[in-house]
């Protein structure tokens, strides 16, 4: 086997084998130990608990809600940042004046702002967007912030030179330019959402899995509260995953993306 065939099975052959030695050392250590269910539960246990839950269409409807406010909230970042972050790349001056103030924003934890949001918005889904819109806002707008900046002038002055049009310089130069950093950003920003989402839930909601992750805490059912925390981590790589395959496909030429793909041996 090739050294590059490999290097594209390992991923799919290591993590799922690591994944099966740590849950073995947890379940034989737990069982050897005699923990108690309500500290530690074996992975048996969550696995026969996470089996009883997505049998239950109560929990998909929570999942559903809490898949819901995680997009919205991030496509509501996605555009926002993107605006927020052409405009100050392309204003200098007010880039200047604004950049104290995202500074300002990013240092204060985004989570304290979580009780305020639940009184102006309510419990419902709306102050869980805002929350996720929130803390994936700032990754994606710096990110394109960037990646305005470091167009090259060289290659605007290509351009120019070909007496290339608006549209021209913005698909050939601007786009090509911009994308890999508004998707790098974009893969951070949907794990925030993510959070975002989850944290609101838990503080200040009736309804998602972080509603669910409480509602099990209450009630000491510690192989359930397990169960939903695997079900919030497959919902966030089902996330991830999706815009990791957009990256590809939006940037298939980035070295980003080249790189990991390899070549055919």
């Amino acid at each position: 086997m090739s050294s590059t065939r490999l290097g594209r099975l390992l991923p799919w052959i290591g993590a799922p084998l690591l994944i099966v030695v740590l849950c073995t050392v947890w379940e034989i250590t737990v069982r050897a130990l005699d923990v108690s269910i309500l500290i530690l539960p074996p992975p048996s246990l969550i696995a026969e608990r996470l089996g009883e839950l997505v049998q239950d269409p109560e929990i998909w409807r929570h999942a559903g809600i809490t898949a819901s406010e995680i997009i919205v909230g991030f496509l509501l970042a996605v555009v926002l940042g993107v605006l927020v972050g052409v405009l100050l790349g392309k204003v200098a001056w007010l880039e200047m004046t604004v950049r104290p103030i995202i500074v300002l924003l990013q240092v204060v934890p985004k989570v304290a702002f979580v009780p305020l949001f639940v009184i102006w918005f309510g419990f419902g889904m709306s102050s869980k967007v805002i929350i996720a819109a929130m803390l994936a806002f700032f990754p994606i707008m710096l990110n394109v912030l960037l990646g305005v900046k470091s167009i090259d002038p060289g290659h605007r002055d290509v351009m120019t030179a070909l007496n290339a049009g608006r549209m021209q310089r913005f698909t050939n130069l601007d786009f090509r330019s911009v994308m890999p950093y508004l998707l790098a950003g974009m893969e951070t920003g949907i794990v925030f959402a993510v959070i975002g989402a989850i944290v609101g839930e838990y503080l200040g909601g009736n309804e998602g899995l972080g509603y669910m992750v409480v509602r099990t805490l209450n009630q000491l059912d510690a192989p359930g509260l397990f169960g939903v925390v695997v079900l919030l981590a497959v919902l966030g790589l089902v996330l991830y995953g999706a815009v990791f395959i957009l990256k590809r496909f939006l940037i298939p030429w980035h070295e980003s993306v080249y790189s990991q793909q390899g070549t055919v041996a």
